[in-house]
């Protein structure tokens, strides 16, 4: 074979040509992904995600993730611009408000219940910065968005996690959305990278014995047994549950058994039946389930319907049951706090039926008024007629509880950071969560729906609990507060 030997100018050519090459594809590769990335990118630490292209990450204030969410968006961005302005003179740390802000029609959640979360939240900011519990290090409040049902947890969690160094210094995160798999799972990886956290509408009892986290929201165990004492009292003998068995939803299966171990004696109080199931997970099924448990309530007639169910289908059940075939049996029907979630139009439409509508809620300002020894009055008040969240917010109704639930569990996560911080400690994500085991006696958190102390595995000591009723508006009407104990803890 004949060897070809190339002139050596000829081979530096061909040599820096391939050079060239590879380095033009490496750039335009690189071109492409800024591109992309360019594209998907809502703001600073927010990015398109899914087919719907949500808007979900981590945003100071300065990026709204809906329109709903403008009034209180904006007092959180001026409240932080403060605290970075003061930063030489006042040393601050963040804290997260994490929940599903760009909801649909599928989450459990609604438009309206989380922007009063975070009208709560911005609250505590305020009261803790600037207001009547003002105290050092300050907050910094930062908007997270996991997205509809929370989908995008993983990214947004990992935007939190990059922000635990300067210059966000973030220590801990509150609020964290419904009781979901996907939830729970943001909260494992949170705990795993040390940083503490509050549950603010968390329910489902099984969510706990995480390093890190608390919650402010009785657990479903609570609820229960709180409801149970409310119509053992009211001389209610017979009840039958109804249970949504969905994978993954662990509100309704731990709300479920706990309310059948609470009520069911066996003797003065009885379930008359065998626990009545739906399954929400089947999206062809599950309303034309409820349609045929009426039928099987008229044969059983119990006093009692309790629905461990989300409230949107609640809603469905409830037209279900007004077209019974036994119009002339009375049922009462008793709910978990997800019927807090429910629009003004659902609630409205739950009216209509005509049913009795009770359920346990997880805080409404009038327990202030009927019970003024069971919840703080200098938090209480700023909830009232004239108060603090009337003057920002006017015309937005807090009988959901949601904005008190928000409130309290970035003031949990506020006292936490003033406990670290005492006697020069070292305010990180670890010692503000070590700080919630000694809330307790005189620490106890001073809240909003109730005074706050937490076990050993991150429930709420004995949380009081209001009873609620729909009444013929559609509005939540309180009857009475209870607890797990019948007594909910008191000042001390």
């Amino acid at each position: 074979m004949v060897r070809v030997e190339w002139p050596l100018h000829i081979v530096r050519r061909v040599a820096l040509a391939a050079v060239l090459a590879v380095v033009l594809a490496a750039g335009a590769w690189t071109g492409i992904g800024w591109l992309q990335e360019r594209q998907s990118r809502c703001a600073d630490g927010v990015v398109e995600r899914g087919p719907a292209d949500e808007c979900v990450g981590v945003t100071d204030g300065s990026y709204s993730f809906a329109p709903h969410l403008e009034a209180v968006r904006k007092k959180i961005q001026e409240e932080n611009a403060r605290v970075l302005d003061n930063a030489d003179k006042e040393p601050y740390v963040s804290v997260a408000y994490l929940t599903s802000f760009t909801v649909t029609a599928d989450d459990s959640n609604s438009a309206e219940g989380v922007r009063r979360e975070l009208q709560g939240a911005y609250l505590a900011q305020h009261r803790h910065n600037r207001g009547d519990l003002s105290a050092t290090p300050k907050i910094r409040l930062l908007i997270a968005n996991s997205g509809s049902g929370s989908k995008h947890w993983q990214h947004t969690v990992d935007e939190l996690i990059a922000r635990k160094d300067s210059p966000d210094r973030l220590v801990a995160v509150a609020g964290l959305g419904p009781s979901t798999d996907e939830n729970l799972a943001a909260i494992r990886r949170l705990s795993e990278n040390g940083i503490a956290m509050v549950g603010a509408t968390m329910t489902a009892t099984n969510i706990q014995n995480i390093n890190g986290f608390v919650r402010v929201a009785p657990t479903n165990v609570d609820e229960a047994y709180a409801a149970a004492g409310f119509l053992k009292r009211r001389d209610v003998r017979t009840a039958v549950v109804i249970q949504d068995v969905a994978k993954g939803n662990l509100y309704a299966s731990t709300l479920g058994t706990a309310f059948t171990q609470a009520f069911h004696d066996g003797t003065k109080h009885k379930l008359v039946a065998e626990r009545m199931t739906y399954d929400s997970s089947v999206s062809s099924a599950w309303q034309n389930e409820l349609r045929y448990l009426p039928g099987q309530l008229c044969l059983q007639k119990p006093q009692l319907v309790y629905f461990a169910g989300r409230g949107r289908h609640l809603t469905h059940f409830l037209d279900a049951l007004s077209n019974r075939s036994c119009p002339e049996q009375k049922f009462t029907v008793f709910a978990g706090d997800d019927t807090t979630n429910l629009t003004a139009e659902q609630l409205a439409k739950a009216a209509e039926t005509g049913l009795e509508v009770l359920y346990t809620g997880l805080s409404h300002p009038d327990m202030y008024r009927s019970s003024p020894q069971a919840v703080s009055a200098p938090s209480a008040k700023n909830f009232q007629p004239g108060g603090l969240l009337d003057q920002w917010f006017p015309h937005d109704p807090r009988d959901d509880g949601g904005a008190l639930m928000g409130h309290d569990a970035v003031l949990t996560a506020a006292h936490g950071i003033q406990m670290a911080a005492r006697w020069k400690g070292e305010v990180v994500g670890d010692a503000v969560a070590r700080m919630f085991h000694q809330m307790d006696g005189s620490q106890q958190v001073a809240g909003a729906s109730g005074f706050i102390s937490f076990q050993n595995n991150g429930n709420p000591r004995n949380k009081a609990v209001p009873i609620l009723r729909l009444n013929a508006k559609g509005r939540a009407e309180f009857v009475e507060v209870s607890a797990a104990e019948g007594k909910p803890p008191e000042e001390q």
